[in-house]
């Protein structure tokens, strides 16, 4: 199944609408103007099917077309970078 992912900029956050929920991943700018990605959440019922990757990597290629660097301070953002090197180059590290 493939999800559309959008993006509230207003807000700060990437979402998808699951039947009549919604997942999110969501972030905050920094002073480096670099992208934190801060916290991702995933309804119960749409858990496993790997939608919380499919929201990392839409963010972080928003940040690298947008020349942002990264930051991960959201537990499944980090982990998708770890199983996904081709990020490291936009990653701040703490």
């Amino acid at each position: 199944m493939e999800h559309k992912v959008k993006h509230d900029q207003d807000d700060m956050r990437f979402y998808i609408v699951i039947d009549e929920e919604e997942a999110e991943l969501t972030y905050s700018y920094t002073d480096e103007n670099a992208m934190d990605f801060d916290h991702t959440f995933v309804p119960e019922s749409a858990r496993g099917q790997g939608i919380a990757h499919v929201l990392a990597r839409h963010g972080l290629d928003y940040a690298r077309e947008n020349n942002c660097k990264a930051i991960a301070s959201c537990p499944a953002v980090e982990a998708f970078v770890k199983r996904n090197p081709e990020y490291n180059d936009i990653m701040l590290w703490p």
